[in-house]
């Protein structure tokens, strides 16, 4: 089983769920870029509920495919989302072994969005020891008829219709005051659970 997905920042938990059975990741590199979408935000968990974070993106507000997305420079979001981060990460039982692996991500200038969200996925695909092959939409190379299409994955909204993931509950720091948080970023997962998040996504995915 192969899965279809755009590039997401960060992506959800779900999806890695999915990922787990999937034999490879095939990204929709040519779909036109949607704002407001997991494409360029991340969820993250903090002491007073959910964050969402924001990759600013040049943008002129016709069809540009994904792969051609550049990021904005503009602002100091890059200190904002590694702050935040920090902020609601640094007492999980391994935020410090892994801050090294993400803290550059926000110090480099990245040219494109996907190019930027693909890196940070062969980092956390890396650290959950569950490297699949990456392939590209664009190539041509995709079995229609073993694929399943995850794109509406990318949409707020729809991970309420992922029916076949039974995400299972794991260790948040902030639980004891917001309780536990479904659906945040992959993030959330590695920095609580470590090595053992691979093993919430094997019992989440039916």
């Amino acid at each position: 089983m192969e899965i279809l997905t755009h590039a997401l920042y960060l992506a959800p938990v779900p999806l890695y769920a999915r990922l787990y059975a999937a034999s490879a990741l095939v990204v929709d590199d040519v779909s036109p870029f949607v704002k407001q979408t997991y494409r360029n935000r991340a969820v993250i968990a903090t002491e007073n509920g959910t964050l969402p974070l924001t990759i600013p993106v040049v943008h002129d507000g016709g069809k540009m495919a994904m792969r051609d997305v550049r990021i904005s420079e503009h602002g100091n979001w890059r200190h904002q989302h590694w702050n935040a981060i920090v902020s609601a990460y640094r007492k999980s039982p391994f935020f410090e072994y892994y801050a090294d692996d993400f803290a550059h991500f926000y110090e480099e200038r990245d040219g494109f969005l996907m190019d930027f969200n693909l890196r940070l996925h062969s980092v956390v695909s890396e650290l959950l020891g569950l490297q699949r092959e990456v392939r590209f939409l664009s190539e041509n190379r995709a079995d229609a008829a073993g694929v399943v299409d995850l794109r509406r994955i990318a949409e707020p909204k729809a991970l309420e219709t992922i029916d076949d993931v039974a995400l299972q509950p794991y260790y948040q720091v902030f639980a004891g005051r917001n309780g536990f948080i479904p659906s945040l970023s992959v993030v959330d997962l590695l920095f609580n659970t470590g090595p053992e998040g691979l093993l919430v996504l094997r019992d989440s995915a039916r």
